[in-house]
């Protein structure tokens, strides 16, 4: 019986304990406006999800909690003179030889994200896009020390230079944009101090820069439209037209009996009056100079 009321204690415990953690992550997820928080929250996850034994070049999928669903991460670390002579490809992010990690650090951690077209809407937010509308996810490329007292404290950011060959970008698997109208997207990068930098394409969806940081692709917004009218068949053209034929002629017909009606009384009355002064003035004899009104003789 002991035995039933301690399990039974754990798991109530169990239980609320997981729902603590819950409602903290649902909070946590609700307060983020800032792009850099975001970030900072996908490098803290991103370290408690690595294995300290994890190879070196090999890319790791970072699992985040579910209020952050539609977010992608992926980590691979390298060391930083192999990263300098070799490059690497990691998802749509290829980095050519000599690229540069500031500073040096023996192990470096690369952080690629994919924020979805949910979470991108953080940068349309804090920078200004105005006149355009993102067509695909924002990708960011960020890089960290990764020695191995990396789980003693937060790394810190490492910055990426590619001053001989720049990064390229590929947009081609995210994208929602088509050129059919023949426009291509723009290069969009998010710089750190709330810039937004627009570019050519090097190649259909294909972008390129010189540092680490988040890319997107953006075109113009389309003016607002005018609202469209709907288009009436023919045989509803029709229909109303002889109905409003019709119910105009039975008006106008109403308004010529009406204005005979009203001719015709006054010809009456004029007839009336006129008749009145002649059966008037039969009735009225002249005798000398005064004038008389006849008795009538029974």
């Amino acid at each position: 019986m002991g035995f039933d009321l301690f399990s039974f204690i754990f798991i109530i415990f169990s239980w609320a304990s997981l729902l603590s953690m819950k409602a903290e992550a649902e909070a946590e997820a609700e307060g983020i406006k800032s792009a850099r928080l975001l970030d900072l929250l996908i490098r803290d996850y991103t370290v408690k999800s690595l294995d300290r034994d994890l190879r070196t070049g090999i890319v790791h999928t970072v699992t985040l909690p579910a209020n952050f669903s539609g977010i992608k991460v992926d980590t691979v670390r390298f060391r930083c003179g192999s990263l300098h002579r070799y490059g690497a490809q990691v998802k749509e992010f290829h980095l050519g030889s000599g690229v540069i990690v500031q500073p040096c650090a023996e192990r470096v951690m690369v952080v690629r994200q994919n924020l979805g077209y949910n979470w991108s809407s953080i940068y349309y937010a804090n920078y200004d896009l105005s006149g355009y509308q993102l067509v695909s996810p924002i990708l960011g490329l960020l890089a960290y020390n990764a020695d191995s007292d990396l789980s003693y404290g937060s790394p810190f950011e490492l910055g990426i230079l590619a001053r001989e060959k720049p990064i390229k970008i590929d947009f081609s698997n995210i994208t929602k944009a088509s050129n059919k109208t023949g426009n291509w997207p723009l290069c969009a990068s998010f710089e750190g101090n709330g810039r937004v930098t627009l570019k050519k394409q090097v190649s259909p969806n294909v972008c390129v820069a010189t540092k680490h940081g988040h890319f997107g692709l953006v075109m113009e917004s389309p003016p607002p439209s005018l609202p469209v009218r709907k288009k009436i068949s023919r045989w509803k053209l029709v229909v109303g037209s002889s109905v409003g034929a019709a119910l105009g002629a039975f008006l106008l017909g109403l308004l010529l009996v009406a204005m005979f009606v009203k001719v015709k009384k006054k010809a009456r009355m004029e007839e009336l009056v006129r008749r009145a002064y002649e059966e008037e003035a039969l009735q009225v004899s002249m005798v000398g100079h005064v004038r008389a009104r006849t008795t009538p003789t029974i």
